[in-house]
């Protein structure tokens, strides 16, 4: 997969992707992140990128030449095409959809993946309605730019990329994914988290200043602690993200714990 990175500060991207998992998978060839420099894309001797927004208010506005003629220079297909070429132009943009893990799913199907970093006071409109085929946000809040924005889609894209982690079922555990199930030879333990957040892990030592692990998790019993991290999953979400319960599907003993949790909360 290749992303393409658009932004006006490509030295921000030096560090973030050459680390973990996100290197590894550019060193074994699943991966691709080139960054452009949208001033590269000009043509005064300021370089400039930006401008005053029509209609007055505060803070600059980045202007859409540079932006549509370096999407130009990727040779992408037609916006209308996109899809059935496997190919997405994202805005970055706190008026956008909140990216998710299922979005991280589905852009990780791609074969490339274009990453339109805003800043100032935001993007000419005209990227988003015209050029772009989605707007992304990462939360509900506002950033100096889109730059954080592109290196977290980059990094959870990547790993749900087949061979970029060591185990595959990794991913299938974590918080949010939905539907997956675990596979796997012999007994197993774990759960997948059906779209709920993930079950608590504890490692060695066993008694940490007096903090010892749970003993169902040392038991041997792997049915035991498949159902003991599931409960754990279940009142995890409930206590954290309470929200995500309305979204997948719970068991009759998920239901059960979650009224008697509710119960003793009122």
């Amino acid at each position: 997969m290749k992303f393409h990175i658009l932004t006006i500060f490509p030295e921000f991207f030096r560090g973030p992707l050459d680390y973990g998992i996100v290197r590894r998978a550019q060193e074994a060839g699943l991966a691709g992140i080139v960054v452009h420099d949208l001033r590269a894309f000009t043509h005064d001797r300021h370089r400039t990128v930006d401008d005053r927004p029509f209609g007055g208010g505060e803070g600059m506005v980045l202007k859409p030449e540079p932006i549509f003629e370096c999407v130009d220079s990727l040779g992408l297909s037609p916006r209308e095409a996109r899809a059935r070429a496997r190919e997405s132009v994202v805005l970055l943009s706190p008026q956008g959809r909140l990216f998710d893990q299922d979005i991280a799913l589905e852009l990780a199907g791609l074969e490339r993946l274009v990453l339109i970093c805003g800043r100032y006071e935001g993007v000419d409109e005209r990227v988003g309605a015209f050029l772009a085929d989605r707007e992304l946000s990462i939360g509900e809040y506002v950033l100096s730019g889109g730059e954080l924005g592109a290196a977290i889609i980059v990094d959870a894209v990547t790993r749900l990329l087949p061979g970029a982690l060591g185990n595959e079922a990794s991913a299938q555990q974590e918080s949010f994914t939905r539907g997956a199930a675990v596979t796997g030879e012999g007994p197993s333990s774990t759960c997948g988290s059906g779209g709920l957040l993930d079950y608590p892990h504890y490692t060695r030592p066993a008694d940490y200043r007096g903090m010892k692990v749970p003993d169902t998790l040392i038991s041997g019993n792997h049915e035991e602690i498949r159902r003991w991290r599931r409960r754990e999953a279940v009142q995890k979400t409930a206590r954290n993200r309470p929200d995500l319960l309305e979204r997948v599907a719970l068991s009759a003993e998920d239901k059960q714990l979650v009224e008697t949790l509710s119960a003793r909360d009122k």
